[in-house]
Formats: structure tokens, C-alpha cells, sequence
């Protein structure tokens, strides 16, 4: 609930109000400050919405001047008490600027207990006609200066705040329509894991493999796409769970050893304990990849999560080096074993020297700490020189390998024997 005392006409919010009224972007918070302008423009004591939900109304915002109120928002009752039903049905009428002149309100407990004494009602209707719910007002006073100009404003700002109600529940439609399909594929077994390996840059040897998520219809549809509609339909973590269990099953599944990178967001490392998905694969050779994009709000517990499996043996990379803001914070706060610098950085630095000043501070910081460095992205003969040169170890890209199932590349790596990352 908002509080406030701001005299009633002399709002200087009324303004603020209508515009939020109409800002898709901040549903929920823009209909609480239109509630608040509006009930001040009016110089009423109370503001309220409501939804019908079968036979109650939900109070989903309130907003009053008095802490005495015994409306909270989130509160139900029946529809059959009150005024909302009454307005909506014609039985009461939605503007009372007195209500001991209204017969019908002062059949209404609530009028003396509360006590209304004036009051103004609209339906919400939405889009296709169906009544949501109701706009009100009212004071504790009578207030006979309420006329029909001020209902027909009323009206307007409910049909304004309708909007954005109709906004919120076509937003969460989708939403559940985006997290049933994620779902679907989940059930269906519709992940599937492909391997990008990692070279060194001096002779395109595999040095590792990166564990990369595919889906149905990609590459129509980005992978990364997936994973944002996943967390914004509330699904991300299952989404990440189900894509880590489909890796690590396709590595306890190869006959050999070699070093493969997982990628998992600080959200998801803080969710589950790691320790029974990784069991059965040797922690010496898995990396975890946490994005630098992803912001992590709690660096202590992270590291604490990350110590005990980097006692184990596993190693701590930091994705996408130089893509953003966190990337300093990233690599101070949780001390990676390697750095990836993102393919923003990589793409075209032959022919960029501010490039080329960035990755080598990056480099020169990584020989000092004994952190290994990954360039990611490197689509050309004069990329590869040039990271070649400023004597960046590892890489990948297309230009020495696509993502694809691990057989036809595995066989010759476990010949090679070489050294993995």
C-alpha cells in the first residue's frame, strides 16, 4: 500500500500519472502512480483496483492517505459486499459525490463502517469486452463538487490503466505459452549437446572442447534466444539444468580424456549443488564457463559454492572477456583459471589497434595471474596472425572448426595425445 497526504487538486503528480499511465515498460508500477495521481487530483482519501475473480474481488492496488485503512492490496472479499458488483451491474451509480443522498449506498454496511462518503467507479474492461474488475475512489467526507467532468476523466484514466492491464495479460500469456514449448522440448528429449573444440593457435591442435546446446529449428531460431525467453517465461534454471545434464551425459559417454567446458550462469551455480550432476567425471578436466554478461549479486557465496569444486579440480573461466561492464568485476572478484575474450574483441582485430591495445592488457594481466587465455570467434587467416602474435595461446572459431558432434574429430585427438588445457 502507498501512503501519501498530498492535498487533494493540488497534485503535482497528475501529469506523471497519465504518462505512466500510457508506459508499457513499467506495467505494474506505472498503474500504482496512476492510482495515487488520480485519487489526489480528486482530493479523495482512497483509491483502489479491482479484479473479479469468481465470486471475489482482488484488491490488486490500493492507495489512501490514512494507515487506519482495512483494505490491502492482495486482500479478497466477496463481490457481493461493497460497491464494486453494484456499479457494474447499474444497481449503484458510478459517480456519488454524497451517499446519504443514494438510497442504494446506504443499504451498504461499508458506507457507515468505513465510512464513504463519496464515491466514484468505473469498469476496467478490457480488449475483447470482458469486465476485469473496477477503478475506484472515494472519500470518508461527502464531496459535492464531484460533477460528470470529473467521472468522464475518471473513465478515461480507467480505460488508459485497461490497457496496460490487457499489456500484462497478453505479456503473461506469452510467457506461459514460451515456458509450455521450452518445457515440450525438455520432455521430449529435444536438447541435444554439440562440441566445439578449442585449438592452440600455434598449430590448430585440439586442446579441449567447448559443450554447446542445441535445439529444434535452430540455427532459425538463436540458441541464446532460447535461454532469454527461458528466464523471462520464470524456466531458465530448468532450461539450464536440463541443457547440463544432456552435456554431461554426452561426456561420461566418450572414451577417452579430454578437458570440455560447461557453461552455466551465477544463478544456476547458486541453485543446485554441482557435486551429484559432475559425479562420475574427473573435476580436473571440466571448466565452467560463467558469462560475463550474467551479473552476479552475491561474489562471497559464489566463491564459496566455486571453492569446493575447484578444490576437486575443476577450473573457473570467465566467458565473453570484454563484452561489458562486469568483466573487471567478474575476473577480480571469483580469480578464473581462464579468460575467453568475446568475439567483439576478436572480430577484426587485425585492422584495429584499439583492439589490439585492449586484448594485449587483457594477455599481459593473464601471463602475470598464470591464467590462460582463450580468443573466441576467429573467423580469418589474419585474426589468427594477429592473436598469433601478441602470443595468445588458445582459440576457437570457424575458421579452424564448427560445432558439431565430437566422432568425427575425437579418434584424431585421442591419437595426437597431446596435452589438453
Amino acid at each position: 500500500m502507498v501512503e501519501t497526504d498530498v492535498p487533494g487538486g493540488q497534485s503535482p503528480t497528475l501529469t506523471d500519472g497519465i504518462l505512466a499511465a500510457v508506459d508499457p515498460t513499467r506495467a505494474c508500477d506505472s498503474i500504482q502512480r496512476v492510482l495515487n495521481a488520480i485519487r489526489c487530483h480528486l482530493g479523495m482519501n482512497v483509491g483502489f483496483l479491482t479484479e473479479f475473480i469468481g465470486p471475489n474481488r482482488v484488491f490488486r492496488y490500493v492507495d489512501t492517505d490514512t494507515v487506519s485503512l482495512p483494505l490491502k492490496a492482495g486482500q479478497s472479499l466477496p463481490l457481493e459486499q461493497g460497491y464494486c458488483l453494484k456499479v457494474v451491474q447499474g444497481r449503484l451509480p458510478t459517480l456519488i459525490p454524497d451517499t446519504q443522498d443514494e438510497p442504494a449506498a446506504l443499504a451498504i454496511p461499508e458506507t457507515g463502517t468505513i465510512p464513504i462518503g463519496s464515491h466514484l467507479s468505473v469498469p476496467i474492461r478490457l480488449r475483447d469486452g470482458t469486465v476485469y474488475g473496477t477503478f475506484c475512489c472515494f472519500s470518508f467526507e461527502p464531496r459535492p463538487s464531484l460533477n460528470e467532468r470529473d467521472l468522464a476523466f475518471f473513465a478515461t484514466i480507467a480505460d488508459l490503466v485497461a490497457n496496460q492491464i490487457d499489456e500484462q495479460i497478453a505479456a503473461a500469456r506469452s510467457q506461459r505459452a514460451t515456458a509450455d514449448a521450452i518445457q515440450a522440448v525438455i520432455a521430449e528429449g529435444g536438447l541435444d549437446t554439440m562440441f566445439q573444440p578449442i585449438h592452440r593457435l600455434e598449430d590448430r591442435s585440439i586442446a579441449a572442447i567447448e559443450c554447446l546446446t542445441r535445439f529444434p529449428g535452430a540455427p532459425t531460431r538463436p540458441v541464446a534466444e532460447w535461454f532469454h525467453d527461458a528466464v523471462q517465461a520464470g524456466c531458465g534454471l530448468e532450461l539450464e539444468f536440463a541443457a547440463l545434464d544432456s552435456a554431461v551425459s554426452k561426456l561420461k559417454a566418450l572414451d577417452g580424456p579430454i578437458t570440455a567446458s560447461l557453461n552455466m550462469s551465477p544463478r544456476a551455480l547458486l541453485a543446485r549443488d554441482l557435486a551429484p550432476i559432475l559425479d562420475g567425471l574427473d573435476l580436473a578436466r571440466i571448466v565452467v564457463e560463467i558469462t560475463e554478461h550474467e551479473q552476479v549479486f552475491d561474489y562471497p557465496r559464489l566463491n564459496q559454492v566455486l571453492d569446493g569444486l575447484r578444490a576437486r579440480g575443476l577450473r573457473l573461466a570467465i566467458d565473453d572477456a570484454g563484452a561489458g561492464y562486469s568483466s573487471l568485476r567478474h575476473i577480480l572478484l571469483l580469480r578464473p583459471d581462464i579468460i575467453k575474450l568475446d568475439l567483439s574483441l576478436v572480430r577484426g582485430i587485425d585492422g584495429d589497434p584499439d583492439r589490439q591495445s585492449l586484448a594485449a592488457a587483457l594477455t599481459q594481466y593473464c601471463r602475470r595471474s598464470g591464467i590462460a587465455i582463450v580468443a573466441e570467434g576467429i573467423e580469418t587467416e589474419a585474426e589468427l596472425a594477429t592473436l598469433r602474435a601478441m602470443e595468445i595461446g588458445f582459440g576457437q572459431g570457424y575458421l579452424m572448426s564448427r560445432p558439431g558432434p565430437i566422432a568425427p574429430w575425437f579418434q584424431a585427438f585421442r591419437a595426437a595425445a597431446t596435452p589438453t588445457l
